[in-house]
């Protein structure tokens, strides 16, 4: 294994490095978001945030909040797995095509899950598809890996 393979001189690392930034920044955006909600809801889940806004409450089953909140759950139990596997899968060498496209397809999915979960709520299978695509496409890498590592 050569050590430029962690270096923005190798494309695949750089193109890993891109596509984790957006996936930060999506995961990031979740918390504005939520805020969102409960400021437009004026419910809260903590009394001393019911001072913001006048005739706010503090309720923790709110529906349009909690899908926010289990979309950002769901990311936090994807995201860093995804990147945890794409850096091993970067040390297998892999084509360039393969890796950009798989780490392509795994963002974009996170962004569809999230749109279909938690802004424009569309029903079933979307979730699911979007979901499944971004979790078959980690299983891939971590598989690569393990196949690499025999």
């Amino acid at each position: 294994m050569s050590s430029s393979l962690y270096t923005t001189d190798n494309p695949v690392f750089s193109a890993y490095l891109f596509y984790c930034a957006i996936l930060v920044l999506k995961v990031l955006f979740m918390a504005p978001l939520t805020a969102r909600y409960r400021f437009a809801k004026r419910i809260f889940a903590n009394p001393e945030d019911t001072t913001l806004t006048p005739k706010s409450k503090v309720k923790y089953d709110d529906l349009d909040i909690e899908r926010v909140r289990r979309a950002h759950l769901n990311d936090l139990e994807n995201i860093p797995v995804f990147m945890v596997a794409a850096l091993l899968y970067i040390a297998t060498n892999p084509s360039y095509f393969l890796a950009v496209n798989l780490f392509r397809i795994f963002t974009i999915a996170r962004i569809i899950h999230t749109f279909v979960y938690a802004i424009v709520v569309i029903p079933q299978p979307a979730r699911a598809l979007a979901w499944g695509v971004g979790y078959a496409a980690t299983i891939y890498l971590a598989l690569q890996v393990v196949l690499f590592s025999l």
